[in-house]
């Protein structure tokens, strides 16, 4: 059994550790508290992956990162997480496979390619792009071996988004949500499940490092259509869904480090936010998982 090394058990760290434990890997799944799920081929360890990451993952075939640090914390605490991973990929010569998204495009008037160029117009997005830049350089002089799988807002069982925090318990119950969005723009929703079978599936092919990939992602729905649907699925009459107006975010703002957060990367919602994942359905013939099903798994 190889070993595989998961820094964040999140719902995506968790969703990959299961799926390579239920295929007779050995996992051992690294976060602060020791957490994720209970399975005889994982290994939960509590620890920093910033401070001793090279020796948990001492013999590993592969890491993948699927952590994240609080939202208002990504510009102080992302570049010594990336270093870290980036060092203990050198020092043990696992491939390294970093859980990206979308951010580091910016704004963009046509589906979301890996061609595209980075052009991050917010401070989250200038972080992404300045750690898959570092990744690749290393990867390009030899140093790891890397690749990246970006998604975007993500749907299925412990997944936290817009929709899930301010939408999906207010439909469910009857009562009137408000979410600062355009309501009928285009979105593309992953599955959490879909971003872990692609990046073991990149771990695995060698020809598939050195690049981004797109988790493959069912067609786009907008805000009022996924509500709606929501809605159906949980046999509620009706939805009542409101646009959250921008001085209500603001104010919202002014307590609530994560909604302080939203403002810089509201183009996201105020406009079509499209991915095109057609390559990695090509290349590793993984089907998106359809949205109903994502949906019951979080009703």
């Amino acid at each position: 059994m190889a070993l595989h090394v998961i820094v964040g058990a999140g719902p995506v760290g968790s969703a990959t550790a299961r799926l390579l434990a239920e295929a007779g890997e050995r996992v051992r799944l690294l976060s602060r508290r020791g957490g994720g799920p209970e399975h005889a081929g994982i290994e939960r360890v509590a620890a920093d992956a910033t401070a001793d990451l090279d020796r948990h993952a001492e013999g590993a075939v592969a890491l993948y990162s699927c952590a994240g640090p609080a939202y208002h914390r990504w510009p102080a605490e992302w570049p010594p997480l990336g270093a870290s991973l980036v060092s203990a990929a050198e020092a043990t010569g696992a491939v390294l496979v970093t859980t990206g998204n979308l951010y580091g495009y910016g704004q963009v008037d046509v589906p979301m390619t890996e061609d595209l160029p980075l052009r991050p117009n917010s401070v989250k997005g200038q972080v992404r792009a300045s750690l898959w830049a570092a990744q690749r350089a290393a990867h390009e002089a030899g140093v790891i071996r890397t690749a990246e799988v970006r998604g975007s807002d993500y749907l299925g069982a412990g997944a936290l988004s817009p929709f899930s925090a301010l939408v999906l318990a207010k439909v469910v119950t009857g009562r009137r949500a408000s979410i600062p969005a355009d309501l009928d723009a285009p979105h593309s929703w992953t599955y959490v499940g879909d971003v872990a079978e692609t990046l073991i599936a990149v771990a695995a092919d060698p020809s598939a490092w050195g690049r981004p990939w797109h988790v493959p992602t069912a067609p786009p729905m907008s805000v009022r259509a996924l509500a709606t649907r929501t809605a159906e699925l949980a046999a509620v009459s009706g939805v009542r869904l409101t646009k959250m107006p921008g001085f209500a975010l603001r104010l919202a703002g002014l307590l609530n480090p994560t909604a302080r957060e939203m403002l810089e990367v509201q183009y996201q919602f105020q406009r079509p936010f499209v991915l095109d994942s057609s390559a990695a359905e090509d290349a590793f013939g993984i089907k998106p998982t359809p949205t109903d099903d994502a949906l019951r798994e979080m009703l």
